[in-house]
């Protein structure tokens, strides 16, 4: 496979993008209600509203190729800890080291914390990444309707 020589860039979304970055995320987690056999996962019910609430809380990134998003990631803080979510790639464009950029970009915009975030325990490409980018397991828990997720950390806060 040849890797994608395009390097899109990455910048803070807009509330005008939201409708496509809920419409690329309704894409992207397809594959994770696949593992669990639920199409019911919060990320494929989120509703335009509550993507628009969250923007008003959260910092979201995008990366765009070609005028289309490709790639979104969102995070807010909260008592030192940033709290990243959602972290998504087109599936079309995954394997070409963009959610690697995201993740990266979403700690620069909140330099020097704690960063928390979460997977489902299924989901090894995603553990994978979260690894390879230095974040460690801390907890498990099983949701209501019996998805177990990881939670995984990073700590980078200033120590000076």
């Amino acid at each position: 496979m040849v890797k994608d020589l395009l390097t899109p860039p990455i910048a803070l979304a807009e509330a005008f993008d939201m409708e496509e970055i809920l419409k690329l995320q309704h894409l992207a987690y397809l594959s994770e209600a696949l593992i669990h056999g639920d199409y019911t996962i919060q990320p494929l019910v989120q509703t335009e509203d509550e993507i628009m609430n969250e923007y008003r809380t959260n910092v979201f990134l995008k990366a765009v190729l070609d005028g289309k998003i490709i790639g979104s990631v969102r995070a807010r803080e909260e008592n030192g800890t940033v709290y990243i979510g959602k972290l998504m790639v087109h599936p079309d464009r995954q394997g070409n080291g963009l959610g690697k950029r995201l993740l990266m970009a979403i700690e620069q915009e909140f330099p020097n914390r704690r960063y928390e975030l979460f997977t489902s325990c299924k989901s090894d490409r995603n553990l994978h990444l979260y690894e390879i980018a230095g974040y460690v397991r801390f907890r498990e828990e099983t949701d209501r309707s019996g998805i177990s997720f990881a939670y995984l950390e990073k700590r980078n806060e200033n120590r000076d």
